[in-house]
């Protein structure tokens, strides 16, 4: 049980990584945000298996919700793409 709880640990710390890594590199800020979005969710799982369910509720709530709206919001405003 507990290696099944590790494998699924060590992928979902992998998909964190490389969400992380094309939110920082890609130009399209709307793309940037979903792979944020999808990074959260992965740190969310992570939290959720080290058994810590209060800061999987504050996560979800900010770094899934407010935060991704609250970008797109602005990147409304502004421009999409990020100029070189």
């Amino acid at each position: 049980m507990i290696a099944v709880h590790l494998a699924i640990l060590s992928i979902t710390a992998l998909i964190g990584l490389v969400f992380s890594y094309l939110a920082i590199t890609e130009r399209d800020l709307l793309k940037a945000v979903a792979y944020s979005a999808v990074q959260a969710i992965a740190y969310a799982i992570i939290f959720y298996l080290l058994m810590a369910p209060d800061i999987v509720l504050a996560y979800v709530a900010i770094a899934v919700g407010i935060y991704s709206a609250l970008l797109i919001f602005v990147i409304g405003k502004t421009g999409r793409y990020e100029v070189v």
